[in-house]
């Protein structure tokens, strides 16, 4: 197994890490119901899923005795 030639300091190995941080979640508005949701996500809205502006899954009617 590889090990490494010399220690890498902390402060080295901070440095690089800078970088690696989660940026702000990604919101859209959708131009059909006016949901905001996140990009790439499939949403509810009154029962029914939408994704990309597109109806996907219809809600239930509930079934009345």
């Amino acid at each position: 197994m590889a090990h490494p030639k010399s220690k890498i300091s902390k402060q080295r190995k901070r440095k690089r890490r800078t970088h690696k941080k989660l940026g702000e979640n990604q919101i859209a508005i959708c131009p059909n119901t006016g949901e905001p949701h996140l990009w790439h996500r499939a949403y509810w809205h009154d029962g029914d899923m939408y994704y990309k502006g597109n109806l996907v899954i219809k809600a239930e009617d509930e079934l009345e005795d």
